[in-house]
């Protein structure tokens, strides 16, 4: 009796604190931060203050202080809804950034959790250090650490099993005691070593792993290639903002595989070559690039003629051609000129020459590849797993979709990074709501019945999903 009374208390108590350690986040910004990198992070900067395929986040709840809450919460979870009812708010945004957004399936908690999130990274108040680090930090430019839980739950995990040990030391004690009354106690106590080596314990702890086993192995293997974000350093400094979006060089000039087949292709050094035998100083870096380019192809800008036998050179005869390019530019520079005198800009020439030559062979060579000719190897940034299948032809050329929808603001981007998560769900959703091209497009002319609903006005579109664009195997074959 006294050991079932004592049970129930420990067990009234331990479901209390797990509760009490549930209810630490009311409004769980760490889940918020989970659940904006998961829906939302493909379309708005993580800063919360730079417009990208949607708008800042920053200020949201503000703006839409004029309307319900509950307008809000109906905007983040199906945005075309709440547009076709007329809604101002929503129509506005509508029109101003002309991109659908993915419904989503969210509870009131977790919405508040990602506004919440939202607002602390865009106050400064989530992740920040306290007091005068802040303005330090902001000072210098580092990036404040968010905040993790990760401590406060090992302690009190590390309390709760303290305290579970200690409950279950006095329940054998008290049991004892019970036993003894009425005569018929074991010849010895419980010890410590018995109760953690007993059958429940032991059972308990095999338990525990395969749970916490189970779920790192399912977490990482849902995240597996999910690399949103990730920006490597090239071998060759190639601005797309330069290119795409100051020169306006269309996407599939260089990328031409996207319109006619499976892969996008990385262009050839010769692809880059049509412009840059007229165009052989670049306007960020001069010759350190360009010239890169022209030691992979074995092109000589002295004398705009490709090297015969180029495979066959040695190093140093390369490096003298290069070299001596390098220098006779530097040498022209008028800002050089300016900056040097005629006594030192010969030396300074040199020395510049050695240094660029430095990059060239880092950049082109590695343990595999002992020499500057040859292919330059670009670090791949896009890589679907290898059991899905993803066609460009078909998105660009029959779907007609624009490279920014997967790829975001090339053009507007130094560095090129990963853009999208590229997740299944994030594949799932897209298709579920982009609606098909019918108009002037001949791929879709056998589509008849649907093409008959839109006209008789029974159908208003045709989106991917429609068409077989949820069917398994059309990813996985």
């Amino acid at each position: 009796m006294i050991y079932r009374c004592i049970s129930s208390k420990f067990f009234l108590l331990f479901a209390a604190l797990v509760l009490s350690v549930s209810s630490i986040s009311a409004q769980n910004l760490d889940e918020g931060k989970s659940l904006f990198k998961a829906n939302c992070a493909s379309c708005h900067a993580k800063n919360m203050k730079t417009n990208l395929t949607g708008p800042a986040l920053a200020g949201v709840e503000e703006r839409w202080a004029d309307y319900p809450q509950e307008d809000l919460y109906s905007w983040i979870r199906n945005s075309q809804a709440l547009i076709s009812t007329g809604h101002p708010r929503a129509n506005e945004l509508w029109n101003q950034y002309k991109s659908v957004m993915t419904n989503f399936n969210l509870t009131d908690d977790q919405i508040a959790n990602i506004l919440g999130y939202i607002n602390g990274v865009a106050d400064g108040s989530y992740g920040a250090p306290a007091g005068a680090a802040v303005a330090a930090n902001q000072a210098v430019g580092v990036q404040a650490e968010e905040s993790d839980n990760t401590l406060l739950f090992a302690v009190l995990f590390l309390i709760l099993a303290l305290l579970a040990l200690v409950l279950s030391r006095i329940v054998s004690n008290l049991n004892y005691l019970a036993q003894s009354k009425e005569g018929n106690a074991p010849a010895s106590r419980q010890t410590l070593a018995d109760t953690l080596t007993s059958k429940s314990v032991i059972g308990f702890v095999i338990f525990s792993l395969v749970v916490l086993g189970g779920y790192t192995t399912v977490n990482n293997a849902i995240g597996l290639n999910r690399m949103q974000g990730y920006k490597p350093d090239q071998p060759i400094k190639f601005s797309h903002a330069t290119h795409a979006g100051l020169q306006k060089i269309d996407c599939q000039y260089c990328h031409d595989g996207a319109r006619r087949s499976k892969h996008s292709v990385i262009p050839a050094a010769n692809t880059c070559m049509n412009c840059h035998k007229a165009v052989k100083v670049g306007s960020q870096y001069g010759t350190a690039e360009l010239t890169k380019i022209y030691a992979s192809t074995g092109y000589d800008p002295n004398t705009d003629k490709y090297l015969p036998e180029y495979e066959e050179m040695e190093q140093e005869d390369i490096a003298k051609i290069y070299k001596k390019w390098i220098v006779n530019s530097f040498v022209q520079d008028e800002g050089n000129k300016a900056k040097y005198s005629a006594l030192k800009i010969s030396d300074a020439a040199v020395r510049e020459a050695d240094k660029q030559w430095d990059g060239i062979v880092s950049s082109l060579t590695n343990d595999q590849k002992k020499k500057v000719q040859g292919p330059i190897e670009w670090v791949r940034i896009h890589n679907l797993p290898d059991h899905v299948y993803f066609n460009h032809a078909q998105h660009v050329t029959v779907g007609k979709v624009e490279c920014q929808n997967c790829h975001g603001k090339v053009e507007e981007m130094e560095v090129v990074g990963q853009y999208s998560p590229l997740s299944m769900g994030w594949c799932i959703n897209c298709h579920r709501q982009t609606e098909v091209q019918f108009t002037d497009n001949d791929y879709y002319q056998s589509y008849e019945q649907y093409h008959q609903e839109l006209k008789d006005g029974v159908r208003e579109k045709v989106t991917v999903e429609d068409i077989g664009g949820l069917e398994c195997q059309k990813c996985h074959y």
